[in-house]
């Protein structure tokens, strides 16, 4: 793919009915275009073709080619738009011309997302100063701002459509019903990333199992996950990372918190190590890192109140605690440092840390 190519779709454009949200592909492609560039210091295999995973080839939330363009429109810097069915905050992954992203479609309306930052806080504040119950105020809450299993019937597909012309190549339903778990309605049910070595495709829904398929969307293995409780019913948003012969999947929440590693060409759980993280809150969105430095190679994640690495058997490396209690970001490397945030809320203490290679045991 030239580079041209590579500059070919960036638009943001998102379009409201009852019935769906109508995400654009060319509105993802703004991520894509700033990785694929970036990747042109890559080796081969993670070459200007590519973007197989959340963040690009290398994970990092920056590039810095001089090319990229400073300015869209509707009409500025778009070669061609093409509509996706349903809401899905998942990214979409590129890899030999071919788009991957998935969605979750409903016959039902579903809710929007609302604008801003704020997470209901104002709106619990507003029914406070009216001397409303905390009870009815949940009550409210939850109606305005949560979509729950017992409200709607959804499907969750994949789809893959041609890089070069928008074309819908396939598309697959991964899972119809009503939904494993609940979500705010600035989530989706389809937050997560796939992740793709080429062959396969690996999807991952955090309140339903990991899933493989072939660049035809032949089903290749699923492999079922238990279900575990998210604060407040916030929703998943942990997207899967590859490396070797693994998929390695991290699940914060409520019950009991994880990172395991799963056979890539079997669906087959390889190890599970369980999560000791934050006091009040332990539900987390991050995805991990895998931190290839000078010294080792190991998974670097971030939870709420701490960050922990292992090695790729999942035994612990070090952790630092700290950190605040909403973790979403994802860790980075940069110039043989690992980088990591705390993330929004949870204390005035907010640190970005820059790590060097070879920690062991807590270095807080």
């Amino acid at each position: 793919m030239s580079e041209a190519t590579v500059f070919k779709s960036r638009l943001s454009k998102l379009e409201h009915d009852n019935l769906s949200l109508k995400l654009t592909v060319v509105t993802l492609l703004l991520v894509l275009a700033a990785g694929c560039v970036a990747a042109e210091v890559s080796d081969e295999e993670t070459s200007t073709h590519n973007w197989p995973r959340f963040l690009g080839p290398d994970s990092l939330p920056v590039a810095d080619n001089p090319k990229l363009p400073e300015r869209w429109s509707t009409t500025n810097n778009v070669e061609w738009v093409t509509e996706v069915s349903g809401v899905g905050w998942s990214s979409p992954i590129v890899w030999d011309g071919k788009i991957f992203l998935t969605s979750a479609v409903s016959d039902q309306p579903m809710k929007q997302p609302s604008l801003g930052t704020d997470f209901s806080n104002e709106y619990l504040a507003e029914m406070r100063e009216e001397g409303i119950s905390s009870e009815e105020a949940n009550n409210r809450l939850y109606e305005r701002d949560r979509e729950m299993p017992h409200e709607l019937v959804i499907e969750l597909m994949l789809y893959c459509f041609d890089l070069e012309s928008g074309a819908r190549l396939w598309e697959r339903s991964v899972y119809h019903g009503n939904p494993p778990g609940g979500r705010h309605r600035k989530n989706s049910f389809a937050s997560e990333t796939p992740v793709t070595d080429g062959e396969y495709v690996y999807v991952y829904f955090g309140h339903l199992g990991l899933y493989a398929f072939d660049f035809d969307g032949n089903p290749v293995w699923a492999t079922p996950l238990k279900l575990y409780q998210k604060v407040r019913d916030f929703g998943t948003g942990t997207s899967p990372v590859l490396h070797g012969d693994r998929v390695i999947v991290l699940n914060d929440n409520e019950e009991q918190g994880f990172i395991a590693a799963f056979d890539k060409r079997t669906g087959k759980e390889l190890w599970r190590t369980l999560r000791n993280v934050g006091d009040r809150r332990k539900t987390g969105w991050a995805t991990p890192f895998v931190w290839e430095n000078e010294l080792r190679t190991e998974i670097v994640t971030v939870g709420p109140g701490a960050v922990i690495s292992y090695t790729l058997d999942g035994e612990e490396l070090w952790r630092m605690h700290g950190m605040a209690t909403v973790t979403i970001q994802s860790p980075f490397a940069w110039g043989g440092r690992l980088f990591v945030t705390s993330g929004s809320s949870g204390g005035e203490d907010k640190p970005i840390a820059s790590i060097l290679p070879g920690a062991s045991g807590d270095i807080t």
